[in-house]
């Protein structure tokens, strides 16, 4: 593949690490960077989705004490559930609907982590399903400059605006967010499918407008990166098999590796940040390099 290899490969990776969780749009500079080193086409777009499976590694890596956490207890929550969903059919007869809801409504009460990781996979839904239908029509006539400058325009006044709005959260816990909450995630991530709004952008400042906090906001997009980032760099990966040779793929090996050393490094960064800071930094920067972008593009 013309212009790929590992020196290419140590640029995106480092791009793709710097980029993936901050709010400004990881596949949107990579796009930009792509575009200015002369590295575009079918091959290019290929390498800048899977290049993201190393910042997933990254969060995994990172969050394995509280990921290992959650599936832990959502195992055992998940027998006690099926036990309360026995018992209720002690009497011989088939419950009632209401008896069924009675007993969710008392688990998803309960039993938190079992419908936190529940809530990940009702969050990841949307974009799938949309990612899925219109993929192809999306990196055809969106993966341009032009697409990647309004959007960061447009997601940057959208992040000034909602900092600036006074904020009471109600959900100051992973655990605290329940099924409509994190569906109402999954929508706003839909809108990262442009490239430009930003997966992380989009789903950080939904989890604000829905009652997160920031801190909050941001973990959880960190965690909706793993099923939403890994589903779509598989399928890209498969996809790409064609097209990739050996050598790019020892290539695309290398920016994996430095994607997941700059990304593990930014997420401790971004959420030691947030603690004292707000979003409207990079609602700033986004702004600003759209717009130098548009001036170039002149």
């Amino acid at each position: 593949m013309e212009g790929w290899g590992p020196e290419l490969a140590v640029i995106l990776g480092i791009v793709e690490g710097l980029t993936e969780f901050l709010p400004v749009s990881s596949t949107g500079h990579l796009i930009l960077v792509s575009h200015y080193l002369g590295f575009t086409g079918e091959g290019a777009v290929s390498i800048e989705i899977s290049i993201q499976l190393g910042s997933i590694l990254a969060v995994v890596a990172y969050e394995r004490v509280k990921l290992l956490a959650f599936v832990s207890e959502a195992l055992q929550e998940q027998a006690a559930l099926r036990t309360l969903l026995r018992a209720d059919r002690t009497t011989g007869r088939q419950p009632s609907w209401t008896q069924r809801r009675t007993v969710l409504t008392r688990s998803i009460e309960s039993h938190r982590s079992l419908w936190f990781l529940v809530g990940l996979l009702v969050a990841f839904g949307p974009a799938a399903v949309v990612g899925l239908l219109f993929h192809g029509w999306i990196e055809t006539y969106l993966f341009t400059p032009h697409t990647v400058a309004g959007a960061l325009i447009i997601g940057g006044l959208v992040i000034l605006a909602v900092e600036a709005r006074p904020r009471r959260p109600r959900i100051e816990q992973l655990k605290h967010i329940g099924l409509w909450t994190a569906l109402s995630v999954g929508f706003a991530q839909c809108l990262s499918l442009i490239p430009g709004v930003s997966r992380s952008g989009a789903t950080i400042v939904g989890g604000m407008l829905v009652g997160m906090d920031r801190k909050i906001a941001t973990e959880f997009s960190f965690f909706l990166a793993l099923p939403t980032l890994f589903a779509a760099t598989i399928y890209k990966l498969v996809q790409a098999r064609a097209v990739l040779t050996a050598d790019d793929l020892l290539a695309l090996a290398l920016g994996l590796v430095v994607a997941f050393l700059v990304a593990w490094a930014v997420i401790a960064t971004l959420l030691a940040f947030l603690k004292h800071h707000t979003l409207r930094l990079f609602g700033y920067y986004r702004i600003l390099v759209g717009l130098v972008v548009l001036l170039v593009l002149r």
